[in-house]
């Protein structure tokens, strides 16, 4: 029963991993850039639920949408101005711009906020439900299920629309879709708003039982680059599959080892699959 409770908990956790992660390959799979700010967003958008939540009295479940809709305009300034003036450039000159992005995002909300932590307070903050012997976090359960609705939001919106048709296009072959009449750097920029804007979203769900302060995007960003990379860089089924992946494994790893040591059997696994299969687990051959 330990077991099986360990598993339900990192499914549980594996679903916000995944929606976090969504955003950094979706970014990957469109523009072709890896985005080391991505957790900074994430870092923004836990913010934005947190201020909805003080100033206006929000659920955070509810301010998980506003940080969407705030950090997707953001999102879309930044590639805009910055990100798509480097988009045929080396691949160190995205690097040097994404890691330069992290450190001014960072230091500008050490700036406005301080580095205290912060947290918010609701209803169901303790409450659990019980099924027979199993228990389940109802703030867990709350971020799974957003995340799960987020996640087919996102599948209609690039599987139904015009829209998201147009930008899996663009990724296949940018100068194609060009030539067929969609505008390629509109459709990159709504691909990076998107991508940050989950990412945002994923960060303010998790406010219930997360504390939120300027450097936490340092916390979850080797795991977001572990969900991309373990699922299959570019590949949005990957980011689901390596999410719960990753939530599974610290969830049974945590019942044999310290939490000092939570991670080590995610990364000896992590590295055994780059190994074995450098593609990711979904990820195709290229």
């Amino acid at each position: 029963m330990v077991v099986i409770q360990a598993l339900v908990d990192g499914i549980l956790i594996g679903g916000v991993y995944a929606v976090v992660s969504i955003g950094l390959t979706l970014v990957f799979g469109v523009m072709g850039i890896v985005n080391f700010a991505q957790a900074e967003f994430l870092m923004l958008g836990m913010f934005v639920g947190y201020l909805a939540w003080a100033w206006l009295g929000l659920d955070p479940l509810i301010g998980s949408v506003i940080a969407f809709a705030v950090v997707f305009a953001l999102g879309c300034v930044v590639q805009h101005t910055l990100i798509r003036r480097v988009l045929r450039a080396p691949p160190v000159a995205q690097i040097f711009l994404t890691v330069g992005l992290l450190i001014v995002i960072e230091n500008a909300a050490l700036l406005g906020f301080g580095s205290q932590f912060r947290s918010v307070t609701t209803p169901y903050q303790t409450s659990a439900l019980r099924l027979g012997d199993l228990f389940i976090s109802v703030p867990y359960l709350a971020a799974f299920l957003m995340s799960v609705v987020s996640g087919l939001a996102l599948w209609l919106f690039m599987n139904r629309s015009w829209y998201g048709r147009a930008m899996r296009a663009t990724a296949q072959d940018g100068m194609a879709a060009s030539l067929m009449g969609i505008d390629a750097d509109r459709m990159r920029r709504i691909a990076f708003g998107l991508g940050v804007g989950l990412t945002a979203f994923g960060g303010a769900v998790i406010l219930p039982y997360f504390t939120v302060h300027p450097t936490v995007g340092a916390q979850f960003v080797v795991l977001m680059f572990t969900v991309v990379v373990l699922g299959g860089l570019g590949s949005v089924a990957g980011a689901i599959v390596g999410g719960q992946a990753v939530g599974i494994i610290q969830s049974l790893s945590a019942m044999a080892f310290p939490v000092q040591l939570q991670n080590l059997v995610l990364f000896l696994v992590f590295i055994t699959v780059l190994a074995l299969r450098p593609q990711g687990l979904v990820g195709g051959a290229r």
